[in-house]
């Protein structure tokens, strides 16, 4: 059983692929193949997985991994998410504009007048494009879009993201107020039906 201190999602296993024991899952790496390359995955139930084999499928890879060798123990893997150690994710490799997912969440969202809009607390893509949730204190969550037009500057060491809070869509004119819902105008006077 392994603890991981800082863990990065890396896939989740879908449903079972065959009779072998192989599994569709879904990987958030830039290579989808590449998935074993970073050491052996973890649920955060404490078990560990090796990857024996990985080939690319649709929108997806196909796993098999050591000790799972039968469609039900393929299937009982279904939803399952597969992490590693921060520490395994290869920081020499990225390029000056490059950052993994997992060092944006607990960045504070800021606009150049140092506005707080919350902190990033989930990247997600629905397949549209890349959004980021904040959350902030007795708000609801809110999702921007991770665009250039949108987040202007990421700044890991600082703790924060520069967004534009127009073009995330938090304001609809530089002129609204911050915090202030907009409420539509009640109607005078009574209306039927």
């Amino acid at each position: 059983m392994t603890k991981l201190e800082n863990p990065v999602l890396m896939a989740t296993i879908g449903s079972a692929q065959g009779l072998r024991g192989e599994v569709r899952a879904r990987a958030f790496t830039s290579d989808p193949t590449a998935l074993g390359d970073y050491g052996n995955l973890h649920s955060l139930d404490g078990r560990t997985f090796e990857v024996l084999e990985i080939r690319e499928a649709k929108n997806m890879v196909v796993v098999r991994f050591r000790g799972i060798n039968d469609r039900n123990a393929a299937e009982a893997l279904n939803g399952l998410e597969l992490y590693i150690e921060r520490d395994n994710l290869p920081d020499d490799e990225l390029e000056d504009d490059e950052f993994f997912y997992a060092d944006l969440e607990g960045l504070e969202a800021v606009d150049d007048k140092g506005t707080g809009y919350g902190t990033v607390s989930g990247i997600y893509d629905f397949g549209a494009g890349d959004l980021l949730e904040l959350k902030g204190p007795g708000k609801r969550p809110v999702l921007i879009p991770f665009s250039e037009a949108a987040v202007l500057e990421i700044d890991l060491e600082g703790g924060k993201i520069l967004i534009d809070p127009l073009a995330a869509g938090l304001i609809d004119s530089p002129d609204d107020l911050i915090g202030k819902p907009q409420r539509p105008e009640k109607p005078q006077g009574k209306t039927k039906k």
